[in-house]
């Protein structure tokens, strides 16, 4: 049975202003909203193998969250930590506006505790929810370890931390080298810019390291992308056997690019609206579906997200399922 490991962090969030009247809201966020997505979207047939430390103060909590997830392998890869689990405060300011604050201590993997759990995988999508899932030199060892794709989102990557928590805007520092360990690559438009003023010229640096799809999430206005040339996801007409490889890029001349608008919808929430996307297009890019099909799955799904609170039923919800409040 194909197998997606799904490496990011769980996270206990905080969340102020998201409805101005009431109270604020605690809950699972993080990597939790992208568990849900996959679940929601991974295709039949596959199984979704988390690779997440959870501290220990709310490592049981934790496993009766993935308790509820229909997809998730039998016994899973959540290990549990000495340390306190990452928590976050979160101040919106607007719809999609907002300032965070984060706490905890869960540690990075290294190559060494990461190795033998990939070994059995068919594909990895990847979320930087703390920004220190990985060190560059771990995230090599992945590429080179590891033969199936890899979807990543960069997220906190590119945010550092202040002494008191709060997250700011980073460069990232050997760019070039961090996009060259992974086949996509999504961020936002904010993002986009902290690595590039020019668009098509991060996207061509990115695809000059080996990356084969640049994805742009654009909130309301939807995604963009620019793909390697003749990339188009990787297609074989039937099941990912054997394991999904980079070499099933064909070769061609000239980049491709589009926009590609995602269905309106009253917002109620956006948090998560991000792992979400990366997490549905993920999914279905490793189950066959083309780059244009699998990011039109993931905007109606990062849109349901929107018209939805909290991580807790998501997937239901995601799949049109009635949930209950």
């Amino acid at each position: 049975m194909p197998k997606i490991g799904i490496l990011g962090s769980l996270v206990w969030d905080q969340i102020y202003g998201r409805d101005p009247s009431a109270a604020p809201v605690e809950e699972w966020g993080g990597i939790a909203y992208a568990l849900a997505s996959l679940d929601a979207s991974v295709a039949d047939g596959w199984e979704i193998v988390p690779l997440i430390k959870v501290g220990q103060d709310l490592a049981p909590q934790a496993r009766e969250f993935l308790g509820r997830l229909g997809r998730l392998t039998p016994g899973g890869r959540c290990v549990e930590v000495p340390a306190p689990n990452n928590r976050v405060v979160l101040h919106y300011y607007s719809t999609e506006r907002r300032t965070e604050r984060m706490s905890g201590g869960v540690p990075g993997w290294t190559w060494g505790e990461l190795g033998p759990m990939v070994r059995d995988l068919d594909a990895i999508y990847l979320n930087f929810i703390s920004g220190f899932e990985l060190t560059l030199g771990t995230a090599q060892a992945l590429r080179h370890g590891f033969s199936g794709p890899i979807y990543v989102d960069l997220h906190s990557l590119l945010l550092g931390m202040q002494h008191d928590g709060v997250r700011i805007p980073r460069p990232l520092q050997d760019a070039a080298a961090w996009l060259g360990c992974f086949d996509v690559v999504q961020l936002n438009e904010d993002e986009m810019r902290q690595l590039s003023p020019d668009p098509m010229s991060l996207a061509a640096d990115a695809i000059g390291t080996g990356t084969s799809l640049l994805i742009v999430t654009l909130a309301a206005k939807g995604a963009a992308y620019v793909a390697a040339p003749g990339f188009d996801g990787w297609r074989d007409g039937k099941e990912a056997e054997p394991p999904l490889s980079r070499s099933a890029v064909p070769p061609s001349t000239t980049l491709r690019s589009a926009l590609i608008s995602t269905p309106a919808v009253d917002a109620l929430d956006p948090t998560g609206c991000g792992d979400v996307f990366g997490a549905a297009a993920a999914a279905r890019l490793f189950a066959g579906d083309s780059v244009e099909a699998a990011i039109r799955h993931a905007n109606v799904m990062a849109s349901r997200n929107a018209a939805f609170r909290g991580a807790g039923g998501l997937s239901s919800h995601l799949r049109g399922e009635l949930v209950m409040p």
